[in-house]
């Protein structure tokens, strides 16, 4: 999720389900940061951030560190078809690409259970937060990466992924934006996810409700893994 996304894309008019909206400039260090709302793009997080999923995605293959590989908030697909692409280069054909999304977008936060996601309001901008599965499905299409090792979990992710079929993980990349998603994939998967495996976070600094979850659940946890920053939005560490 970029930052200030709000700022960036406010409509200054909407009627219904029409909206005019102010067109800004390209700007090549937002992309580059992953601070812009690209209009046509499959992902909004960036090169930097992509260019460091891959090197993650890379590095299990090298090192042979077992497991799939998942993904949890997925928007249109773009960072998870590049691990399937990553996947097809090195010519694996035994791990999986996991997508976990509700496809509906965010949920409103629920304070009563997650206090810090009080005042959220990524819910409201569901028209261009849900992408649907037959749209994510056809944008792999695009790229012939639609097969048999991807695999969807559509649903939220505290219906999906506690019992969700994977048995382990080498790279976990959440980006679910809130304390609530964030903290029910870690609760739901990290268990699983191997030594030496990545856990990525996309909205560690730019969210502070997402930021909280990962420090309470290394807490509660005793994880002591060093925190290595990507571009001063997402983060990973390796599993011990």
């Amino acid at each position: 999720m970029p930052v200030g996304w709000s700022k960036l894309h406010r409509p200054i008019f909407k009627v219904g389900n029409i909206m005019l909206a102010r067109k800004r400039p390209f700007d090549r260090r937002k992309r580059d940061l992953g601070l812009d709302w690209p209009a046509d793009a499959l992902t909004m997080i960036g090169m930097k951030r992509l260019t460091s999923l891959q090197q993650c995605v890379e590095t299990v293959l090298a090192e042979d560190v077992p497991g799939d590989l998942v993904e949890c908030g997925v928007w249109r697909g773009g960072a998870s078809i590049l691990m399937r692409a990553v996947l097809a280069a090195y010519g694996d054909q035994t791990r999986c690409v996991w997508l976990a999304d509700s496809f509906a977008g965010v949920p409103p936060p629920d304070t009563a259970k997650y206090k810090a996601d009080k005042g959220d309001r990524l819910y409201l901008a569901a028209p261009i937060l849900a992408v649907a599965e037959k749209d994510v499905r056809a944008n792999f299409e695009r790229y012939g990466l639609l097969d048999g090792q991807v695999r969807f979990l559509p649903g939220w992710f505290k219906d999906t992924l506690g019992d969700a079929p994977i048995d382990r993980i080498a790279v976990l990349r959440l980006d679910g934006d809130l304390y609530e998603s964030t903290i029910q994939a870690l609760d739901g998967l990290y268990s699983r996810l191997s030594p030496g495996g990545f856990c990525i976070v996309d909205d560690y600094h730019a969210i502070d409700g997402c930021r909280q979850a990962v420090t309470d659940y290394r807490a509660k946890h005793g994880i002591s893994a060093e925190i290595i920053e990507i571009d001063g939005t997402g983060v990973f560490w390796r599993k011990d």
